[in-house]
Parts: C-alpha cells; sequence; structure tokens
C-alpha cells in the first residue's frame, strides 16, 4: 500500500514537472516562432489584423531589402571580425590565467579571484564616456579595435573563472605523469591540460563571441561609421523618421540569432558538461 501511494506520489510529481517543462518552452519559443514567421511575411502583411499565424504567401522580400538597401551583409562581417578576434584573445589569455590560478602555487589567489568577480559584474556604462575618450584620443573611433579590445578586457574576467574551476577538476597525476616523462611545462599544458579543458574552453568561447555578437552600447558610441558598424546597432538604425521596417528587422534578427543557435546546437553537451564544472569546483 505504501509503495503504490509512494509510485502515484512520484507520477504526479513527474507529470507535474512535465507540465512546467512545457509551458516553459511554450513561453521560451513562441516568441521565436514570431519572429520567424513575421520576418516571411510580405511587407504589408506584417501589421494584418487579424495577423497571420502562418505567412501566405512566403516573402524573401525582407531579407532582400535587409542585403540590398541596409548593407546588412557589412553589418554581419563587422560583427564577426570583431567577436571572432576578441573570443581568441580572451581565450589565449584566459587558459594561461586560469591555468596559473587554478594549477599553480602562488600568493594572492584569492584576492585576484574576488578582483575579476568585481570586474565581471562593473556595468559597462560606467565606462564607456573615459573608453571614448581614450579611444578617440589615440585615433581608434570608428575601426575594429576600438571594440575587440573592450570587449576582451569584459569578457576575459568571465573566462578565466571558468577555465580556472574546469582545471581544478582535472586530477593533478596526469600532469606529473607527463613532467616525469620528460614534458617541459608548456608541453604539459598543451598536450595535457588543454585537451581535457576543451568543454571549458567551448563554454568561455561561446559565452565571449555571444556576449560580443549581441553587445550594443560600446557599438553605438566608438563606431558611429557605417562601415564599421555591428549588427545590433545596424539593425537598430534601419528605418526611417517615419516608417520602421519591422518585416526587415525580425529578418535581420532571424540572420543574426542562426550564427548563436548552430554554436549552442553543435556543442552543447560540452557547454553543459563546462558549465556544470563551475558550478560544482573549486
Amino acid at each position: 500500500m505504501a509503495r503504490t501511494r509512494a509510485r502515484k506520489g512520484w507520477h504526479r510529481y513527474l507529470n507535474g514537472v512535465t507540465v512546467s517543462t512545457t509551458a516553459v518552452a511554450i513561453f521560451v519559443l513562441l516568441p521565436i516562432y514570431w519572429l520567424i514567421v513575421t520576418s516571411f511575411k510580405t511587407p504589408g502583411a506584417v501589421g494584418d489584423n487579424p495577423p497571420q499565424y502562418f505567412p501566405n504567401p512566403l516573402s524573401l522580400t525582407n531579407y532582400q531589402v535587409a542585403f540590398s538597401q541596409y548593407t546588412f551583409g557589412r553589418y554581419i562581417v563587422n560583427s564577426a571580425v570583431i567577436a571572432v578576434i576578441a573570443t581568441f584573445l580572451v581565450l589565449g589569455i584566459g587558459t594561461i590565467a586560469g591555468y596559473a590560478l587554478g594549477r599553480l602555487p602562488m600568493r594572492g589567489k584569492y584576492p585576484i579571484l574576488l578582483v575579476l568577480l568585481m570586474i565581471s559584474v562593473f556595468p559597462e556604462v560606467a565606462v564607456v564616456a573615459p573608453l571614448y575618450l581614450l579611444l578617440r584620443d589615440i585615433g581608434w573611433l570608428d575601426s575594429y579595435q576600438a571594440l575587440v579590445f573592450p570587449y576582451t578586457a569584459f569578457n576575459l574576467p568571465f573566462a578565466i573563472w571558468i577555465l580556472r574551476n574546469y582545471m581544478l577538476g582535472i586530477p593533478k597525476e596526469m600532469e606529473e605523469t607527463a613532467r616525469i616523462d620528460g614534458a617541459s611545462p608548456l608541453k604539459t599544458v598543451w598536450s595535457v591540460i588543454l585537451p581535457q579543458a576543451l568543454p571549458g574552453l567551448f563554454t568561455a568561447g561561446i559565452f565571449t563571441f555571444t556576449a560580443c555578437w549581441t553587445e550594443f552600447l560600446m557599438a553605438l558610441t566608438f563606431n558611429s561609421s557605417n562601415n564599421y558598424r555591428t549588427i545590433p546597432v545596424g539593425i537598430a538604425l534601419f528605418g526611417s523618421q517615419f516608417t520602421v521596417p519591422y518585416g526587415t528587422i525580425f529578418a535581420a534578427s532571424v540572420v543574426s540569432v542562426v550564427p548563436i543557435a548552430v554554436l549552442v546546437l553543435v556543442f552543447r553537451k560540452s557547454v553543459v558538461s563546462g558549465l556544470t564544472s563551475g558550478a560544482v569546483k573549486g
């Protein structure tokens, strides 16, 4: 009798979890569905009342306008160049710093980690004005480096935390065995530590790339030239004083989401592993 009640209670709990998960999934996916549907509507059908829940007919006009009239392809190239360079810089520096903080004996580890944590939550709006003056004085406004180096600085603390916590979980015996076999410290890191830390690298890389790809305030402030605008700024400036091309904005937004969605789907297991390790280690 007790077992039967326990089973019923367990089934009720699972049913409740299933219903809750389904509700959350619908709540999250519905705006994405509406974004995609609207992007394929004709410009005249975007504001229909009642709205079309499925575009009929399917139209690529919004995508054509985004790439022809608003030079959206240039914004994609700019965002890709800036995000990729910043991500590689963050991973390169973050790997070295994470290894030092996680594997090497050194004084002042926890004060350093505390400072990194404080920097990671520091609001960027507080430093935009000083950074603008600095970039103006050195002649870096309207350039790729105007965003690459600030993005690297702002995303580096979070990456160091993830990589440091992940490297803490790598058994020390592997490193000691490589040293006994005569491997140099650099070779040990390259051949032993990095392969084991790949999930952490993927996690830090995806979060950094996403942050750089979607950042708006610095991109709007530092790069006013159309030749160096990124995707968020370019989309925000679509339209004119009297018209707002919602269909074109939705189409450009769909295109901008695709790289992030692909990265998350391809490396989802590594991301989950890296985040889980960062949550329980250290």
